[in-house]
Parts: C-alpha cells; sequence; structure tokens
C-alpha cells in the first residue's frame, strides 16, 4: 500500500482543516517545500498536494508550489484543488504533477472529466470522491450534492477510472480512525483501486487499511501532529 502524506495550501502556507472547515485553518509550516524535502528524506516516494485557495475559487492558484516541489525533490506528487478547465490541468502538469485528482469537476462537468481520461490516459488522472453521511461533496467540500458516494464511483468505473481517493470528510482532521466499512464497501462492490483519506491517527490505522485492501492511504494531520512518526511511515514505505 501506497503512503502518501498530505501538505494543503493556502496562502502558500501547509496548513490543515478539520472537516473541511476553512475557519478551522492551522498553519504548520510556511514553507511547503521544506515539509516535502522532509517527507523525501524519510524514503518517502508520494506526495498528495492540495490547492485549498484553488478548490475555493474554482481555478488553479498554488501552481508555484507545485512547481517548486516537484522541479526540487523526486517526490511523485498527485495534485488537486481549483482544476476545472484545460487550462487548470495543462498548467498542473507543466508544473511536474505526476497526476491530478479531479473531484469537482467530475460532479459539475462528467463529460470534461471522462475528456481527460481519454486525453491522459486513467493512470494520470484520479477520481475524487469525497462524502458526506456518503453523500458527495464539492467546491473543497462547501457544498454538498444528492450523489451516492458507491454510485458515484461505480458509474465512474465503468467510464474506465481506475483509481479513486476517496474521503468521508465527517472524520477528516479529527484523528479519530478512518472509514474502515466504507472502504469495505467499496472493495466488495467494485474493482477499483482505492486510496483511503481521513481519520488516520495512528499506525495501526494504516495497517488495517492495508489489511482491507486499500490501495494508499492518505496522512495528513497526524503527522502533523506528532501522532505517526516519518520513522514509522518510513517502515511501511
Amino acid at each position: 500500500m501506497r503512503i502518501i502524506p498530505a501538505i494543503d495550501i493556502i496562502d502558500g502556507k501547509c496548513v490543515r482543516l478539520t472537516r473541511g472547515d476553512y475557519k478551522t485553518k492551522k498553519v504548520y509550516y510556511t514553507k511547503p517545500l521544506e515539509v516535502a524535502k522532509m517527507f523525501e528524506d524519510a524514503g518517502i516516494k508520494y506526495l498528495h498536494l492540495v490547492d485549498l485557495d484553488g478548490a475555493k475559487a474554482k481555478h488553479i492558484v498554488n501552481h508555484q508550489v507545485l512547481l517548486d516541489i516537484c522541479s526540487k525533490t523526486k517526490l511523485k506528487v498527485d495534485f488537486g484543488g481549483g482544476l476545472k478547465t484545460n487550462e487548470d490541468l495543462k498548467i498542473a502538469f507543466q508544473s511536474g504533477a505526476n497526476q491530478i485528482t479531479g473531484g469537482s469537476i467530475a460532479v459539475t462537468n462528467p463529460s470534461l472529466f471522462l475528456e481527460w481520461i481519454s486525453q491522459y490516459g486513467s493512470n494520470k488522472i484520479i477520481l475524487g470522491a469525497d462524502c458526506i453521511n456518503r453523500q458527495i461533496a464539492t467546491t473543497g467540500w462547501l457544498q454538498k450534492s444528492n450523489l451516492d458516494i458507491i454510485d458515484f464511483i461505480k458509474t465512474y468505473q465503468t467510464k474506465g477510472v481506475t483509481n479513486v481517493i476517496c474521503t468521508d470528510i465527517d472524520r477528516d482532521g479529527m484523528l479519530q480512525g478512518p472509514s474502515i466499512k466504507l472502504y469495505q464497501e467499496i472493495r466488495q462492490k467494485t474493482s477499483i483501486n482505492i486510496i483511503a483519506s481521513g481519520g488516520v491517527s495512528k499506525l495501526e490505522d494504516l495497517l488495517e487499511l492495508s489489511k482491507i485492501g486499500c490501495n494508499g492511504a492518505i496522512v495528513g494531520k497526524a503527522i502533523y501532529e506528532g501522532n505517526i512518526s516519518l520513522k514509522e511511515l518510513q517502515s511501511l514505505c
């Protein structure tokens, strides 16, 4: 299972939110590149980089942070937040993103999202499936839809999507454990590659996610709050 630390960006700084609420913003580092290098030095190979300003603004904002990290580390970065147009996607890939994650766009403009998969390949485009009470949320988690998480994922799998980042927003930043039952259900009802996100609080959570068949796990606040050390993560890489 891939271990994927997360860096969320607001105003060019490394922050974390609780349950996606921008009012709960906590700044951990002012220089995201230093954090990325710290991860790389620990033997980590992957990074989940989220442009929270972009998610709110509905267009890419922090592409310079992406460029700095991709040009100055060897981390394989998946990038999301504010990717709404072909130009946004072009900027992200030109800035060095290895993969991009499309969440809101997959809800608001599915035809364009499918065009991206056709153009770049399913290995480059990750479906972002973020939910509250099983309903898909969009626009930096500020808006809810009436789409069921399982139906949403199954529909896109039939259209060629092979990778999904699934976040239970109620657990994000809470350090109370991931949504094991939800991921088990996704595993039972689809054959898509699941990257679990939200709620990881300790090393045992990662071991459990691996045990149930998740292909990757994103870790954020647990690292920044010291619940999981980089040495512990290194042992899983």
